[in-house]
């Protein structure tokens, strides 16, 4: 039986930073990754996959300049399909995994691949197709993320009923897609595939997208994504979902359509249904009960602000502890995790976390939005500066993006940042900073940007919002 200082189950985004930053610190590290490679779903069938499909997808429909990686593969495959696509997308997922195993190799971690489940608090067992084996470690934490929920009542078929790991497998792009589920994963897949000429429906039980983005941006994206040739079934729910064949005269790619039937009794129906409501934390198998843990009926770990579980010795980060559930904070959870195990002092800037969406167009927000200061009574301003306004944004051909600063009335300090727009989340990590160490709305009026760039949003917005103070 081999001994560690540390064993990582898991290793996706908080498994590879809670191991590499428990190695800085001197200690021995094992991680155990159950497929055969690393990088977890982040890598293989979530973050980087789904934003590298939206990059390809983007430039072979002649709207973004920016990957000549792209632009050369496709242009060398002629007319394009869903399959050429997604191999376009490979080779930056080989080139993750390689990173991933050198950073790795190069902090002297043991990989180890099977699948781990606990003996005790301090046992994990290893198993493998060819062998079984015991690790012995001093803490113990489980990053094992989620896997896209699957309702027995649904029967999935990895072709016309499919969750976002099976769509990134299709060999032909659907003519019609319904996409229940108005969040992260159904948005961005709905106008990834409207910018494919698919048509597609989605369906949303919320009257919103997007519920915890500002309502102003939600509303230019719902705009937006209309404009594209998407239909937006807002504030329904689905009670069925099964195959059936399709209707005299109907085009269809398949000899079967997926159909769903709603609360309010439309029938909707379309060659492929993508169902992204909600995921499941991977902790099925895992023996928790030996160990002296329980998921919640999510698959969720329950953590402190330490992010240590019940028991003391182990740590639980990134998707299976819940919200927010981002690559990024998954990434910190786990470098925090691991400090904080081992009693190393490792500040945070936890309260200015930014939030990505890689739909098309692109969304960031970094704060409050405008409904939670307006219920919580803070007094704010917004100022506003719209893309078609910065010469950067007529470059781009972009007429459609704009950035929104909220202020606070007395102390005009920055309470929120909100984006919509081509590098809406490069460009977050301005307001990201400011906010983080305390910065008013006079520092962008005063900042010099670099001309012409999306950055002069910020002065332009700052100016607008103190014209706006004046009147207060």
């Amino acid at each position: 039986m081999r001994s560690f200082d540390l064993c990582v189950i898991g290793s996706g985004p908080a498994g590879q930073k809670a191991a590499i930053q428990a190695s800085k610190l001197g200690k021995r590290v094992c991680i155990v990754e159950r497929a055969e490679v690393v990088g977890g779903a982040a890598i293989n069938t979530g973050t980087i996959p789904s934003k590298a499909l939206r990059e390809a997808i983007l430039t072979a429909t002649g709207k973004s300049p920016f990957m000549p990686r792209f632009a050369d593969f496709l242009s060398a495959r002629g007319r394009v399909s869903l399959a050429d696509l997604i191999m376009a997308c490979q080779t930056i997922i080989k080139n993750e995994i390689g990173i991933v195993r050198g950073h790795f190799s190069s902090n002297g971690i043991d990989l180890i691949n099977g699948t781990a489940s606990f003996r005790d608090a301090n046992t994990v067992e290893i198993a493998s197709e060819h062998s079984n084996e015991l690790v012995k470690a001093d803490k113990i934490c489980i990053a094992v993320g989620t896997r896209p929920s699957k309702p027995d009542n649904i029967a999935f078929d990895d072709v016309d009923v499919i969750t976002s790991d099976e769509l990134l497998h299709l060999q032909q792009l659907p003519l019609s897609m319904i996409v229940v589920g108005g969040g992260v994963i159904g948005t961005e897949y709905a106008s990834m595939l409207a910018a494919l000429g698919v048509k597609v429906t989605l369906i949303e039980g919320r009257n919103k997208l997007l519920d915890f983005v500002d309502s102003e941006i939600t509303e230019a994206l719902q705009y937006h994504l209309r404009q594209a040739g998407v239909t937006l079934r807002m504030g329904e729910k689905v009670v069925k979902i099964h195959k059936v064949e399709p209707p005299p005269g109907a085009r269809t790619t398949n000899n079967v359509m997926a159909e769903a039937v709603l609360e309010s009794g439309k029938t909707l129906r379309a060659d492929c249904l993508l169902y992204a409501i909600g995921r499941q934390g991977a902790t099925r198998g895992l023996n928790l009960e030996a160990a002296g843990l329980t998921a919640d009926d999510r698959g969720r770990i329950k953590v402190n602000a330490h992010l240590q579980t019940a028991v003391p010795n182990i740590y639980a980060a990134g998707d299976v502890i819940g919200f927010p559930a981002l690559a990024s904070t998954s990434m910190e959870q786990g470098r925090l995790a691991a400090c904080s195990m081992f009693g190393e002092t490792c500040p945070s800037y936890g309260n200015t976390l930014p939030y990505g969406i890689y739909s098309i167009p692109e969304i960031s927000m970094v704060g409050w939005t405008e409904e939670q200061l307006t219920k919580d009574g803070i007094p704010y301003e917004a100022g506003v500066a719209q893309y078609r306004e910065i010469a950067r944004g007529q470059l781009l051909g972009d007429e459609i993006g704009m950035l929104k600063l909220l202020i606070h009335q007395e102390s005009r300090t920055i309470l929120g940042v909100h984006a919509i727009g081509t590098g809406a989340t490069e460009l977050i990590h301005i307001g990201q900073a400011a906010m983080a160490f305390g910065a008013t709305v006079d520092y962008f009026v005063n900042a010099v940007f670099n001309w012409p760039t999306l950055a002069e949003c910020y002065k332009v917005a700052a100016l607008n919002g103190v014209n706006k103070l004046r009147n207060v």
